[in-house]
């Protein structure tokens, strides 16, 4: 007697944890936008060759404290796209389940901003 593997979809619905992961997604990535915004005012000023010539002051350091603020959305942005991560590869069990490759490139994304960022503020301050 031979057994057929069924290829019926059985599952109804999303369940709770599909909710989840798809509210810690738009999370993530919400942050990020946000952090995008913050970054444009804690960033320090281009320095334009008609901002010398009219002698307009400009900002070559890192706003501290937006700068701590950015850190922690970022982090927040990287914690949300990690625990994302993480529910997926414990709760898929099927090849066609998602992979949530924008999840793992938010979380690149993220670690390498920070890290330019650090990088940045410590440049400014050795100098």
């Amino acid at each position: 007697m031979k057994y057929e593997i069924s290829s019926k979809e059985r599952r109804n619905a999303a369940d709770l944890w599909t909710y989840i992961l798809r509210v810690l997604t738009i999370a993530g990535w919400g942050l990020f936008i946000f952090a995008l915004l913050l970054s444009y005012y804690a960033a320090p000023d281009t320095d334009y060759g008609i901002l010398r010539y009219h002698n307009i002051e400009i900002r070559k350091f890192w706003l501290t404290p937006l700068t701590g603020y950015l850190y922690i959305v970022l982090w927040l942005s990287a914690l949300s796209s990690y625990c994302c991560l993480i529910l997926n590869n414990y709760r898929s069990r099927r090849k066609n389940d998602g992979k949530y490759f924008n999840s793992l490139l938010l979380l690149v994304i993220t670690i390498a901003w920070v890290s330019f960022i650090l990088v940045q503020v410590l440049a400014v301050k050795i100098i």
